[in-house]
């Protein structure tokens, strides 16, 4: 990713990011002011349904109290400590209601049996089918209980009064049902509304039954097994459902709903409102951003563009000056430096081919006064014998030639390996089978490692299965391996064992060429292949070298490891195909 593309995304997140808190804490502060607002309303339209309860329970309480006040309700007390039958005043209890304008009314006696039903006469004598205790029979305060009236089994604010004659005793108990009429009593304000839900029944409000929303029987059937208030979140609606309960005994609930459409258009406006303000604080962001990173960028992209060029050996490449701020001292400083890297590129070369040149001849010097000596010696020696010793003339010739003709063969060969080295061959590239290449050289050797008269050389081969393809020059490969081994060969003049091991890798191959022979010390494995630079007492220090050459000209890589007297592991790897 480029420094312009970082920089456009950094801008624009940063400003989409604060968008979005910006966002984010006014949606949270108008939720929780929504929140608040609608708390305060609910807790306002609790304490009405507190009031109206109370209210509406006096009211029931002084109805049931003018019932039980009137001569009918005294007749029948009487009758009762008389003993009498009571079959005459079956219809007593729904002339009284309709007097009372209650809902529902019946006369009992103390064990329990009706007297008198508003709603039905025919249950004369029936069990009373009140939810009541034995306190509240005698509580002169309203109460909330049920009536087991078949299926409908209503919610009731009943209170219940008693009338005496002699020692016996009548009951009244009556009520007004809680339904639409006493929700529609409540009032209320715009997006707030009161609903009950008597258990097992259906869902109320003012208007009649209601459809009950998703997710609120969830809530009904908490509210009922915890006999807490609990609130719940709906799609449309946020609901606090408060449990009415008659002792123990879950009756209903009632249900306040917070309209929540103004919280969500206003959530949804505030969400248009940072979208809108996000996009066009990123395309600002995004033209400011491109704007900026091009007067940046270009230039930092010429300086690249110019690094490349000089890495790629152009030392005299130039950028262009266009400005005297940071950037523009960089590229002048970038332009001083490559004038400096030229002139120094100059001195350089001019002092390494002085070097070279010295280098070169004080090595040659090196190498062909070993055998030149040996060479004066022996002319003199048979100028000598001609001069002095006529007769031992050709004896002494002999031996002569033998040593001049050796020490010729020896400068032959000093100058044929720096004839090799100066004209290293482009190496022409094919599909070759490195384990064949190993194979072939190590055939060459055989008669050398079992040669009598010098120590024994055990060679051991460790090849990877099957054929190990590699684009490679084959000549040069099995002259680098030839190096190698004689080089080992070299290094364990009492003899030992010569390992050869290649190993498949995932880009390319691997060859190692490990001996058990004198071993190097890390200074040694740091220099050895340096040209010219050998341990032994008589080399040209160019065999390693060679081998060097070979590996870099197929873009691989050689190594080497050991520890005195513990031997030496040369290690090429060649890659699997061939670079540009």
């Amino acid at each position: 990713m480029t420094f312009r593309t970082k920089l456009l995304w950094v801008s624009s997140l940063t400003i989409a990011g604060a968008v979005a808190l910006v966002t984010g804490a006014v949606s949270a502060s108008a939720r929780q002011t929504f929140e608040r607002v609608d708390e305060d309303r609910r807790k306002g339209l609790l304490g009405q349904f507190e009031k109206e309860m109370q209210a509406q329970g006096r009211d029931v309480e002084s109805r049931v109290e003018r019932a039980a006040a009137g001569e009918s309700v005294s007749r029948i007390a009487i009758e009762a400590n008389r003993g009498q039958d009571f079959s005459g005043f079956v219809d007593e209890a729904r002339s009284l209601a309709d007097a009372q304008a209650l809902d529902f009314l019946d006369i009992f006696q103390q064990d329990g049996s009706i007297i008198s039903n508003a709603d039905s006469p025919a249950r004369f004598n029936y069990p009373l089918n009140w939810l009541i205790s034995p306190q509240e029979r005698n509580s002169p305060k309203a109460f909330l209980t049920r009536i087991a009236n078949g299926d409908t089994n209503p919610v009731v604010l009943a209170a219940v009064r008693q009338v005496s004659a002699g020692d016996k005793k009548i009951f009244l108990i009556g009520g007004k049902a809680l339904g639409s009429p006493f929700l529609s009593s409540l009032g209320g304000a715009p997006g707030l509304r009161a609903m009950l839900w008597l258990s097992p029944g259906d869902l109320l409000d003012a208007n009649g039954p209601a459809d009950v929303p998703p997710g609120l029987r969830t809530l009904l059937a908490r509210v009922q097994q915890t006999r807490h208030a609990s609130t719940a979140n709906l799609a449309q609606e946020s609901i606090v459902a408060q449990p009415l309960l008659h002792g123990d005994v879950f009756l209903g609930a009632l249900l306040v709903a917070t309209s929540r459409r103004e919280q969500q258009s206003l959530e949804r406006s505030i969400l248009q409102t940072g979208l809108i303000v996000a996009a066009t604080g990123i395309c600002l962001g995004v033209l400011m951003g491109w704007w900026t990173t091009a007067r940046v960028t270009r230039p930092v992209a010429q300086l690249v563009s110019g690094v490349h060029a000089v890495a790629g050996g152009d030392w005299s490449t130039r950028v262009s000056v266009s400005s005297h701020d940071e950037i523009g001292q960089l590229a002048e400083a970038f332009n001083k430096m490559t004038e400096q890297l030229l002139e120094q590129r100059d001195r350089t070369l001019q002092a390494e081919r002085v070097a070279s040149w010295r280098e070169l001849a004080r090595r040659l010097a090196h190498e062909l006064k070993n055998p030149l000596f040996p060479l004066q010696i022996t002319i003199e020696n048979l100028q000598r014998a001609r001069d002095q010793h006529p007769d031992q003339f050709d004896e002494v010739f002999r031996e002569s030639t033998a040593t001049l003709l050796a020490e010729l063969q020896q400068l032959k060969q000093i100058i044929a390996q720096f004839s090799d080295f100066a004209k290293m061959p482009k190496p022409e590239i094919e599909t070759v089978d490195a384990n064949s290449v190993v194979r072939d050289v190590l055939k060459l050797f055989e008669a050398q490692f079992q040669a009598n008269g010098r120590p024994r050389i055990e060679p051991v081969l460790d090849l990877a299965e099957g054929e190990l393809k590699i684009p490679a020059d084959a000549l040069q490969l099995s002259r680098a391996l030839r190096n190698l081994i004689l080089n080992a060969m070299d290094a364990m003049p009492e003899g030992g064992r010569l390992r050869i091991r290649t190993q498949r890798l995932e880009d390319g191959a691997r060859i190692e060429v490990e001996d058990s022979g004198q071993g190097l010390t890390e200074e040694e494995c740091a220099r050895l292949f340096t040209p010219y630079y050998s341990t032994k007492r008589h080399g040209t220090g160019l065999g390693l070298a060679i081998v060097q050459s070979v590996v870099a000209d197929h873009h691989g890589k050689i190594s080497v490891s050991g520890r005195p007297g513990h031997g030496a592991t040369f290690t090429i790897d060649l890659p699997s195909r061939r670079e540009a």
